[in-house]
């Protein structure tokens, strides 16, 4: 401990006489560090096919509390019954039916027309997507209906034509008539 003491005795009385001088010494470390090439995982897009008529199901059915200013919303669902993915795209092609199936007047149109973008919805087995339909069921359009008389004949079906091919029938629920010689503006296809 003695030692230590006089030690520091002596520098500071070195560096009291103004004898010592203060030295900055300054060093750059280098180091190179080899990290491993960047990798890219490619994403493979399914190779599911377009969905056929064999492969789907589903319904067309109002949306509750979707009424308003003379309007209601129906939505159709598509159901994937088969045991393999596939799929489906854009705004449905659908034909209203009377409760024979007969043909009624149908006029499908996009319900945002330019806005949405047509997506691929892969449906996996048991999988559904989903489209929204707008119509009028009592406000008759021009040339339609007479005073007290439905504007069209009640469609209790509704057939979709598949993306792949085909077509299948879905009850409407409840049955209704669709106004505008069966205007039905519609949502693309979404994933449910």
């Amino acid at each position: 401990m003695l030692s230590i003491g006089l030690a520091g005795l002596a520098l500071g009385a070195l560096a009291g006489c103004g004898g010592a001088k203060s030295v900055t010494v300054t060093e750059t470390v280098t180091k190179t560090v080899t990290a491993p090439a960047p990798t890219t995982t490619a994403v493979t897009p399914s190779a599911a096919p377009a969905c056929t008529n064999t492969r789907l199901g589903g319904s067309f059915a109002s949306i509750p509390g979707s009424a308003g200013a003379g309007q209601v919303s129906y939505r159709l669902t598509v159901t994937n019954t088969s045991d393999s993915e596939c799929f489906v795209s854009g705004i449905p092609q659908l034909q209203l039916l009377d409760a024979q199936g007969g043909a009624l007047p149908t006029s499908v149109t996009a319900a945002q027309p330019g806005q949405a973008t047509a997506a691929k919805i892969v449906l996996q087995p048991a999988s559904s997507a989903t489209s929204d339909a707008r119509f009028s069921p009592d406000v008759p359009g021009v040339g339609e209906g007479q005073a007290g008389k439905a504007c069209e004949p009640v469609a209790h079906q509704l057939q979709v034509t598949a993306t792949g091919g085909g077509t299948f029938v879905v009850p409407v629920n409840p049955p209704t008539s669709v106004c505008e010689h069966g205007s039905l503006r519609m949502s693309v296809y979404a994933a449910a």
